[in-house]
């Protein structure tokens, strides 16, 4: 897709979302706009699979009549052999396309059919592998919401023109090249996310900072055994690692959000990650973990910053934390994260995390927990700074920090980003050039100054392990020398011109 055609796609999606923007806020038509292009991506999928196994009876999917006797069975035949491959079901009349087409016809009302056909999507599934991934997926978008409209025909009207929209657009399912259904869905994820404000850091990292992790975590591989994000959003992050690759065996994730939980497990299937190649869970993730015994080859994460969470004695003899010998504060559950997704690095992998500036220098149990992964373990492997006011809804700066269990080097690279950014309106941001010059300085490892450079165990050790960046990169920019002799012959020529 050209840089063009892609401008036209999204101008078209967003004309699409502004047909809700007015009745709710960016949450709700949210909810409405993922679900329709979930549901059109279904359909088309479906459509597509089942047409080429009626291509030998030269039939075509959409074709085939329900009601008929003959085409029953074929049917019956067809959506076993669809829930095997894809792990859903939809009958011809359930088609996005007939949908749309009913609600193009005047005085047609769609709004049950549609709720039905949504729940069919499901009962589909029901019995099968698929059906964890696939459970209560559409329970966001309510049809009988009060903010579509104030009566049902108003309801309907608004419902009918998003899905004749939806309808003119071609996603090129057919074009196993193309991955315009993808970026449909990350555009749309990340302008929610930049008028969601202060609650867009719980389902959305800005690309940028999502493909520096990426690429920090497929340094010198092209394939992944797995990849694991312990606070996945919208599974944006996981899905950006699998773009730095060439193969990614196993995806998995948890979210505590509802809502982001169901989006992420969308993001999956639309880009064509097959449901038993992916395990999203909906929980807590220090609290109730729910991927036990995992070993991921690449974790990659951008948890709540300074969190709360119980920090309760019971997590002393939890595998996670006991060798530590301290817990991460209740009031901030940073190093609690980093812990926990330590426990799942396997011994050959690489882990990226984003986190406040404080995990460099904060004193406590947290002082301990860095003495022992640095002065103990020697498992962190840089520290990077990055700009300030880069994330949606905090403007405070950010560093991340990149362990490997089984280091070759004994130091520590720190990298000082924090100038590396373009001043936006609202916000910062990353440019090209700024991602790329990051990643190079994290995979060369050579020392420039006042950008990067690599600290022996022993400098951090006589720091206390503190790792506040300045302390190992000099920022210092001198004051440019001042010669008097022409400042003050400049003052004597201005006060015989005055």
């Amino acid at each position: 897709m050209t840089d063009e055609q892609k401008k036209k796609l999204e101008q078209k999606l967003w004309d699409i979302a502004n047909v809700l923007r007015g009745r709710m806020d960016a949450d709700g038509f949210r909810d409405y706009i993922l679900g329709f292009i979930f549901y059109k991506y279904l359909s088309e999928r479906l459509n597509l699979y089942a047409d080429k196994i009626l291509k030998a009876d030269g039939l075509t999917f959409a074709s085939l009549d329900e009601n008929d006797a003959v085409h029953s069975g074929i049917l019956k035949a067809v959506e076993e052999n669809t829930i095997e491959a894809l792990g859903y079901f939809l009958k011809p009349s359930e088609l996005f396309s007939a949908i749309a087409a009913k609600g193009a016809e005047p005085n047609t009302f769609i709004l049950s059919d549609l709720d039905k056909i949504l729940n069919n999507i499901q009962k589909s599934t029901m019995g099968t592998e698929s059906e964890d991934d696939f459970d209560n997926l559409f329970e966001d978008l309510d049809l009988s919401s009060s903010k579509l409209g104030r009566t049902e025909e108003a309801k309907n009207t608004v419902i009918a023109k998003v899905l004749g929209h939806l309808d003119a657009i071609d996603f090129q399912l057919d074009d196993a090249k193309s991955d315009v259904l993808g970026d449909a869905y990350e555009y749309l994820i990340g302008q929610f996310a930049s008028g969601a404000g202060k609650k867009a850091g719980e389902f959305y990292t800005p690309q940028q900072v999502s493909t520096i992790l990426a690429r920090i975590v497929t340094t010198g591989k092209t394939r992944l055994r797995s990849v694991y994000d312990p606070t996945c959003g919208s599974g944006s992050l996981l899905l950006r690692v699998a773009r730095e690759v060439e193969h990614v065996g196993d995806f998995f994730g948890q979210e505590l959000n509802r809502t982001t939980y169901n989006l992420a497990r969308m993001n999956m299937i639309l880009h064509g990650v097959h449901y038993r190649n992916f395990d999203i869970r909906q929980e807590d993730t220090l609290e109730h973990p729910q991927h036990d015994g995992l070993l991921s080859e690449a974790i990659v994460a951008n948890p709540p910053f300074s969190a709360k969470w119980s920090a309760s004695k019971i997590f002393e003899s939890d595998d996670r934390f006991s060798e530590y010998g301290k817990l991460a504060p209740s009031s901030k559950a940073d190093f609690a994260f980093v812990q926990h997704m330590l426990h799942h690095l396997d011994e050959d992998g690489t882990m990226a995390v984003v986190l406040p500036h404080g995990v460099l220098f904060r004193g406590g149990a947290e002082g301990a927990i860095r003495e022992f992964l640095v002065g103990t373990k020697n498992w962190l492997d840089a520290v990077i700074g990055l700009p300030a006011n880069i994330f949606f809804g905090t403007s405070i700066p950010t560093c991340l920090l990149v362990f490997k269990k089984c280091k070759e080097q004994e130091d520590v690279l720190f990298i000082d980003a924090s100038t590396c950014f373009e001043k936006g309106k609202n916000q910062n941001n990353l440019r090209d050039e700024d991602v790329d010059r990051i990643v190079e300085a994290f995979r060369v490892r050579a020392e420039e100054e006042r950008f990067c450079r690599r600290a022996s165990l022993d400098e951090i050790r006589e720091n206390d392990f503190n790792l506040n960046i300045p302390r190992y990169v000099d920022t210092f920019e001198p004051e440019p020398e001042v010669d008097l002799e022409a400042v003050t012959a400049r003052i004597h020529d201005l006060n015989v011109e005055m």
